[in-house]
């Protein structure tokens, strides 16, 4: 059977756009296996749901005249198809291969390079020193925290939108960076959905240099969770930003000098909100947790989990954002941030689950696992801003920055 037959979709991005005056949607790869995009009539939309590994060209074509009053000529439907397979846009065995290779060449590579240097921040290792301590010196005096410390929340927005909070919190959290002999860096995973933990061996580069992978323990948890199921998405580090941004920022904290890393992506909670159990009793979250507690035991471990709070406002498929909803944002923030500075994993689940994480917040799992992690320990806030996510500004990020000691 031909690999178009029945098209299905790979886990794509698909974002509302206005492409020459017209309303499109640009669909695009997470893992740019042919380094290709799509622009597509918003239209067309429905015919790419369609694509569920169900339904064959001729099929597609009658959904979409009896259940949304679509009619598109088959061959359109069929030129449709074979661009998304072209693409690499399908589960099928072109992808497939295209896939292995990537992975394969990810893998062979010495180091996962910086993705975003040269366009979110500099790449010249002086001038990112001169751009980090622009953001540092408008900080303004901040007390560092003791070198004992545990745990750092910090961002992974832009630097552009988010720098200032970025600052006060690496600020406050130097002596922690400079004293740490092992980072392990819990990371949001936007790309891969419900998959818990996303492992690689690969080491992670920015400017100043490369920042080692500790293999043994990545080995470890690899064999308590699974190798198949831990590396099932290794590809999405290569385009995930939440684990560059934050290392990148510790680099410069620690004045270029390396420092091994557990560098792990974590999936969403989301399809837990409905279990009474703690995230903490699924059995690969478990495992994670007791490997790394036991690590901890051994060397001077600082735990950073990278991870932003809300999400709201057409950007994110809710309506515009104005001053009632930002009211209501700022209480639900400060719910949050209340469990996070005491501690509460558990405190911090309930307020998630209370909103059906209707704000949609990116950093639940590195925050909730960071807490658990880290055992009883207190934390202080380093900053907090509401950040424009649309150029109409009716759609915004919420980030905070916190310290543990």
């Amino acid at each position: 059977m031909p690999p178009t037959t029945l098209p299905k979709l790979r886990p794509l991005d698909i974002q509302q756009i206005m492409h020459e005056g017209r309303p499109s949607l640009l669909v695009q790869d997470p893992l740019n296996l042919s380094e290709r995009y799509l622009v597509l009539p918003q239209a067309l939309g429905p015919a790419l749901m369609l694509c569920d590994g169900q339904h064959d060209t001729q099929a597609i074509a009658a959904a979409l005249v009896g259940n949304f009053g679509i009619r598109i000529e088959l061959d359109v439907v069929e030129a449709l198809v074979e661009a998304l397979d072209q693409a690499l846009f399908l589960e099928n065995e072109r992808s497939a291969t295209g896939m292995a290779a990537a992975l394969q060449a990810y893998r062979d590579a010495p180091f996962r390079a910086p993705r975003i240097a040269g366009d979110g921040y500099p790449a010249d290792p002086g001038e990112l020193r001169l751009f980090f301590d622009k953001y540092l010196h408008e900080a303004g005096p901040l007390p560092p925290m003791p070198a004992s410390g545990k745990v750092i929340f910090s961002p992974h927005i832009d630097y552009q939108r988010g720098g200032h909070v970025y600052a006060r919190v690496w600020k406050r959290a130097v002596e922690m960076a400079k004293a740490a002999d092992l980072v392990v860096v819990l990371a949001t995973d936007h790309f891969s959905g419900d998959n818990q933990i996303t492992l690689t061996r690969q080491n992670y580069a920015t400017p100043y240099g490369v920042l080692p992978t500790n293999a043994a323990i990545v080995d470890q948890l690899a064999e308590a969770i699974g190798e198949d199921k831990a590396f099932a998405g290794e590809l999405y580090h290569t385009r995930e930003h939440s684990i560059e941004l934050v290392v990148t920022w510790l680099h410069h904290m620690r004045e270029g000098r390396p420092v091994e890393l557990v560098p792990i992506l974590t999936g969403s909670f989301h399809h837990l909100l409905g279990n009474s159990n703690q995230p903490e009793d699924e059995p690969a979250l478990r495992a994670l947790l007791d490997i790394l507690a036991e690590t901890s035991t051994e060397r001077h471990v600082l735990v950073v989990a990278s991870g932003d709070l809300a999400h709201i406002g057409p950007a994110f498929g809710a309506e515009p954002v104005g001053i009632i909803e930002r009211a209501d944002l700022r209480v639900h923030d400060d719910a949050l941030i209340e469990r996070l500075a005491a501690g509460d994993a558990n405190g911090f689940w309930d307020v998630i689950k209370r909103y059906e994480d209707s704000k949609n917040v990116c950093g639940v799992a590195p925050f909730y696992l960071s807490l658990k992690l880290a055992g009883p320990v207190e934390g202080e806030q380093a900053g907090y801003a509401v950040c424009p996510a649309d150029q109409n500004n009716t759609s915004v990020v919420s980030v905070c920055g916190m310290v543990f000691g």
